[in-house]
């Protein structure tokens, strides 16, 4: 556990419309926060989504950002830095896909992957720098309880933030000492517009709650965060069941 943190000034979201980076957003507007900036594919949504946070009387503006262009990121994130120094960093863009098409599809399994590992280690490269030559900042990467063992239904989605979270826990190892820090977030199943089809875990969450927990995290100085919270025992428990005895169990 690292040093307290308090509420950051200044937010940058790569992933604008998530609805869980939004509601970390609103709770954090309504904390300390005064400048944000939505970064995000240009259109409707990721203006709407300004708006609604221009009104809890934050001053928030766009960028466009594209998880799948990575030789732009440099470009896209340097110019967001030159403006001021940014307190905090939430990677929060990733796709769910659909697995059993994805499966049968294998370029729309590399355009989960690209997007949701690829896009990151990018974005949070170039993020990670920014930090570290401003001298402080937090980077919080949303990663996934899904991240912690191959399932059959979502391998293709749960090998991505696999790859994420080792990616995010050894950047933070790097981060160490250089006033930059890394925080590493897992939620559960979280009930949101993009998974209202999907039949919702004995353990799911809301946007709400990670933001919630989010929150905290920072204020602890975490470096994981489980949300809820009872999923870290739960994953310990379930990481060394047997294969054979794995493939069984309904999760």
């Amino acid at each position: 556990m690292s040093a307290v943190c308090r509420p950051p000034q200044s937010l940058l979201v790569l992933g604008g419309t998530s609805e869980i980076a939004l509601a970390t957003a609103r709770r954090l507007i309504a904390r300390r926060t005064r400048t944000v900036w939505l970064a995000g594919r240009p259109g409707p949504a990721l203006d709407r989504a300004a708006e609604r946070l221009r009104v809890l009387g934050a001053d928030v503006r766009t960028v466009a950002f594209d998880a799948l262009d990575p030789e732009s990121h440099e470009t896209v994130l340097g110019k967001v830095f030159a403006e001021g120094a940014v307190d905090m960093v939430l990677l929060a863009f990733g796709v769910l896909g659909d697995q059993a098409r994805d499966e049968r599809e294998p370029l729309r399994a590399v355009r989960v992957a690209a997007t949701n590992y690829t896009g990151a280690v990018s974005a949070g490269l170039v993020a990670a720098g920014a930090l570290q030559d401003q001298g402080h900042g937090s980077l919080v990467i949303l990663s996934s309880v899904a991240a912690e063992r191959a399932r059959r239904s979502d391998f293709i989605y749960g090998s991505s933030k696999a790859g994420l979270d080792t990616f995010a826990q050894g950047l933070g190892d790097a981060l160490h000492g250089t006033g930059a820090r890394v925080m590493v977030v897992r939620p559960g199943f979280v009930r949101t517009g993009k998974t209202v089809h999907l039949a919702p875990g004995p353990l799911s969450t809301t946007p709400e709650k990670v933001a919630a927990a989010v929150e905290l995290g920072l204020r602890r100085g975490s470096e994981t965060v489980w949300v809820p919270g009872a999923l870290r025992p739960v994953m310990s428990v379930l990481r060394h069941v047997p294969r054979a005895l794995f493939r069984r169990l309904p999760v």
